[in-house]
């Protein structure tokens, strides 16, 4: 049964009438349904309270997505490791303190116990629960469920709490380098354990993001980026993963992660890496922006030429980030919609 998801099966590159369509932050602050949920709690005490992080991951269900992705921050994982943060409004998670010295790289956790994070494997055990049955205990049409962790530089920048700033982070690393490199090695130990455990606990696929790496000169990318990318996908190899990486310059080293699927930005052409890679399954790549700034009609014109030039074969339909908080729920209507309605 778990085969026959269509997600599953454009990662196989099969054809399909139609592709999968999923958003990245498609479980997050533009959905009204989602900001009454959350109500005046804190976000650390929101998303560690699993039976609400499943009903939020499970509300773009009723848009019509062909994937539930988990509501987590990325976060999580570093702070099962032993780093604490803390959410500082306008700026995102800071750690406290900074993980900037040998000593406190090697007391992190390199495999960290599932209690750690066990509000993630609740999370999950909620939403598998909930894609099986209904309130009324009848079977219910079923979705994969798809997880996700940052790749060891992006959660590295946010262990440094040096964050976007990639310069800051290279700084580190250059000043650093060994007690960078254990940092990393660190990370990269801990997402292999978690991604691991989650998909023997059920979930279906995953996503690596490596947000900031595109900002990366090339031989930096292929020294803190790449053989990360590399060693994690060959590592958890029981479940298909995706790789993204925010407006990535570097496509052909994208291809050579070992991702099942490689995600697109608005700098690529989809049309013209399809034709030149035929075999690769693509992801993307709808504009964010439009779907924030647009109307639901250029939405719509702008989603049929993503599903036109993606061929409607190894293709997954998404975005070339994630959902932006101030998108209409109309624009994220018009965008699954268009998607479902492209049957062959």
């Amino acid at each position: 049964m778990f085969a026959d998801y269509l997600l599953l099966r454009a990662l196989r590159g099969e054809p399909l009438p139609r592709p999968p369509v999923w958003a990245m932050r498609q479980a997050g602050r533009w959905d009204p349904m989602f900001r009454q949920l959350r109500g005046r709690r804190s976000f650390y005490e929101f998303a560690s309270n699993s039976r609400l992080a499943a009903e939020v991951s499970l509300l773009p269900e009723r848009f019509g997505v062909d994937a539930i992705i988990l509501f987590y921050d990325i976060t999580t994982l570093a702070q099962a490791m032993g780093v604490v943060f803390e959410m500082h409004a306008e700026v995102g998670p800071m750690p406290n303190p900074p993980i900037v010295s040998m000593s406190q790289a090697r007391r992190l956790h390199g495999e960290p116990d599932a209690d750690r994070f066990r509000s993630v494997l609740d999370t999950l055990a909620y939403v598998r629960t909930a894609l099986r049955e209904n309130e009324q205990g009848t079977v219910r049409t079923r979705l994969p469920i798809l997880v996700f962790a940052g790749a060891p530089f992006t959660l590295a920048s946010y262990c440094l709490g040096t964050g976007k700033d990639v310069s800051a982070t290279c700084r580190f690393a250059a000043e650093n380098p060994e007690t960078f490199e254990v940092l990393l090695a660190k990370l990269e130990s801990a997402t292999i354990h978690f991604l691991r455990t989650l998909v023997q606990h059920g979930a279906h696929a995953w996503q690596l993001f490596d947000s900031w790496a595109g900002m990366l000169a090339p031989e930096d990318y292929q020294r803190w980026a790449l053989p990360y990318h590399q060693r994690i996908f060959t590592a958890v190899a029981e479940a298909p993963g995706i790789l993204f990486v925010k407006e990535c310059p570097y496509f052909d080293w994208l291809l050579a992660s070992g991702a099942a699927a490689v995600s697109l930005g608005v700098r690529h052409n989809l049309r013209e890496l399809r034709q030149r890679h035929p075999e690769v399954v693509l992801q993307g790549n709808v504009d964010a922006r439009l779907l924030r700034e647009g109307t639901p009609l250029q939405v719509i014109h702008a989603t049929q030429e993503c599903i036109r030039a993606g061929g409607r074969r190894s293709h997954i339909v998404n975005l070339n980030h994630g959902v932006d908080p101030q998108t209409p729920a109309e624009n994220f209507a018009a965008f699954v919609a268009t998607v479902r309605g492209a049957e062959a």
